[in-house]
């Protein structure tokens, strides 16, 4: 009997500025490339639904702000009226059940090809240095443009608009996709900003871009519907930092400036392997410590990791990304410490709108009163 009333940190409830939450486990963004023409379709409100638990929270997949924005095939967009009208249905299925649920706004940046730009025109960056072919996918990414500081005020633009249509399109709220090597770490890392302009050269003069964009969204929707994804210890893309304490400190810093500026969702950095077995290394405290609003982490973590850094006050909300893709009833199977399906990596990015996308199994009903026996 003590067992089942032991307090499970990641189950209990949490008030996100205003938004009441039953819980602390965080369906994170996941690239699942399921668009098509980059309009999201009905199988994603499907995929989404079968994630939702009443007062949860979902991060939708990285969302392009434009034409210009895409990088990988089956993206979503919300630039456009008739990405608009399509994601409602999809926002709609997942309030029905009871869940807050928000629109991961992203540009790629030079993480993309001259086949997915606008006239096949060279993808826009802060550089005009070619990233690395990616080994995994054979990707060869397109020689980009450096961007010039007039034109920086259209994407900027691209960004308030992307906010002002996730709202109309019934999301609670939006994330600021500023994470692994996209468009926004482009301006903001030193290994990757190489500008000579008021964009480039000293931290603040990098993370100027980023400042703006999330200046204007708060003016179009407010500070309390924003959230932003950062991971300064990651060198994804070719995107590195010589300091990413002090980059992070920084932007944290800019959040503060906005009064109820809803969350930071922040990337651990890379997790080590001690005894065989995954160790986070809790590197983001200084970021935790000095950020006002709800700090949600994400990288690696699992159960027992999620209940540590919640019981702690490490963390107020834990993302999970691929577990959560291969268990749609995860909360559920954390609150009973039952067995998790494991994901199949091979279907990550593949575009069937079923397999490997809806057709993760779900515990049992009937099997529940077992399963906490066996906890």
């Amino acid at each position: 009997m003590g067992h089942q009333e032991q307090v499970i940190p990641l189950m209990t409830p949490y008030k996100m500025g205003q938004l009441e939450l039953s819980h602390r486990v965080v369906l994170a963004p996941m690239t699942r490339c399921r668009a098509y023409g980059g309009v999201p379709q009905p199988h994603a409100a499907v995929y989404y639904s079968q994630r939702t638990t009443r007062g949860g929270v979902l991060i939708t997949e990285g969302t392009s702000v434009s034409d210009t924005a895409q990088g990988f095939p089956g993206s979503p967009g919300i630039w456009t009226q008739e990405q608009v009208e399509a994601w409602k249905p999809i926002v709609d299925a997942v309030h029905r059940k009871g869940a807050l649920f928000f629109c991961q706004i992203a540009h790629t940046g030079r993480a993309s090809t001259n086949d997915f730009q606008p006239h096949c025109q060279a993808p826009i960056s802060s550089t005009d240095t070619q990233l690395s072919p990616d080994a995994e996918s054979g990707t060869v990414f397109s020689k980009p443009r450096r961007l010039r500081a007039d034109e920086i005020p259209g994407i900027i633009d691209d960004f308030r608009r992307a906010a002002r249509n996730a709202i109309e399109a019934g999301f609670d709220g939006v994330e600021i996709h500023g994470a692994h090597g996209f468009l926004l770490e482009q301006f903001m890392k030193d290994g990757a900003n190489d500008r000579t302009d008021e964009y480039g050269g000293s931290v603040e003069n990098r993370c100027r871009f980023v400042v703006e964009i999330i200046d204007a969204m708060v003016h179009e929707v407010g500070a309390n519907r924003i959230g932003i994804k950062l991971s300064p210890f990651a060198d994804h893309l070719d995107c590195a930092d010589s300091d990413p304490l002090a980059l992070g400190d920084y932007m944290v810093r800019q959040l503060n400036k906005h009064e109820r500026f809803l969350y930071c969702h922040m990337v651990e950095p890379r997790m080590a392997i001690v005894d065989n077995r995954r160790q986070i290394p809790h590197g983001l405290l200084p970021f935790r410590t000095a950020f006002n609003g709800t700090f949600i982490v994400a990288g690696g973590y699992d159960r027992e990791e999620g209940n540590k850094v919640v019981a702690e006050g490490y963390a107020d909300l834990v993302a999970y990304g691929r577990i959560f893709l291969a268990n749609p009833d995860l909360p559920k199977r954390f609150e009973l410490d039952a067995i998790l399906n494991k994901y199949d990596r091979s279907t990550f990015y593949t575009q069937d709108p079923v397999v490997g996308y809806t057709d993760y199994s779900f515990l049992r009903d009937d099997n529940k009163d077992d399963l906490a026996a066996q906890g």
